[in-house]
Order: C-alpha cells, then structure tokens, then sequence
C-alpha cells in the first residue's frame, strides 16, 4: 500500500511540475488565459498529493508503530526506499520550476504596475492610494 501512495504521489508532483513549466513558457509569450484555465488544475493536484502524503505518512508511523524494535529504513523495501529518494528529487525539482515561475509573475507584475502607474499616476493619502494628478496620455470626457 505505501509503495502505492508513493508512485501517486510521485505522478502528482511531476504533474505539477510539468504544468509550472506550461506556465512559464505562457508566461513568456504573454498566453495569460492557459495560465487562469490551469489554475484549478494545478490547486486539484496540490490537494491530491497533500492527501496522499498524509496516507504515507500515516502508513509508515503505523509501520513503525507494529515494529518499534525495528529502524524505518529496515522496514523499507528497495522499491520504497527508491521510490521516496525519487520524490525528494521531484519535490526540489518543483521548487526549482515554482522560483523561476514566480521570478517572471513578479517581472510581469511590475511591468503592469509601472504601466498603470504611468497612465494613472497615484501618491500614497495614509493608506490609500489616489490619483495625485493629471494622468500624462489618458483624457476623459464627459
């Protein structure tokens, strides 16, 4: 049963993964909607792969639990224990992918508010912020 949770586990962090790096190259080419569309996608295995890490955490502490005189790596298979080498391998590898892709959400997010700021130019009232003057190209007429 655990080798089970871990090759599931496993599929759900390269699932990830692979979407991250969708996400990206959409990034790049400035593909927004795909990025929004795989958002739920990308939630869904997120909480699929948190279920099943609590089952293999569950499943070894019973391991552990039926054996206390026996160490956890003795408890293991060959197949176990490459499997879980395997997902600590995947899971950096996802953190890898996450900080690249949050590097470009944050040069695009800043890009968009120096826009937005160049359009409609605001200044800080305490908390607020408001328009604090003429906007330089934007005219509305009423």
């Amino acid at each position: 049963m655990l080798s089970y949770h871990l090759q599931n586990a496993l599929k759900d962090l390269q699932d990830l993964i692979q979407m991250t790096q969708e996400d990206i190259v959409d990034i790049k080419q400035a593909h927004h909607d795909p990025q929004f569309e795989r958002l739920s996608l990308k939630d869904e295995k997120l909480k699929s792969f948190e279920a099943k890490k609590a089952m293999i955490d569950h499943t070894i502490s019973g391991l552990m639990k039926a054996n206390p005189d026996v160490a956890l790596p003795e408890l293991l298979n060959e197949q176990q224990h490459q499997l879980l080498s395997d997902l600590k391998v995947e899971l950096e590898k996802l953190k890898d992918v996450n900080q690249e892709y949050a590097k470009l959400v944050l040069v695009v997010s800043n890009l968009y508010n120096e826009f937005l700021e160049k359009v409609v130019p605001t200044e800080m009232q305490g908390y607020q912020k408001i328009a604090s003057k003429e906007p330089s190209f934007l005219e509305v007429r009423v």
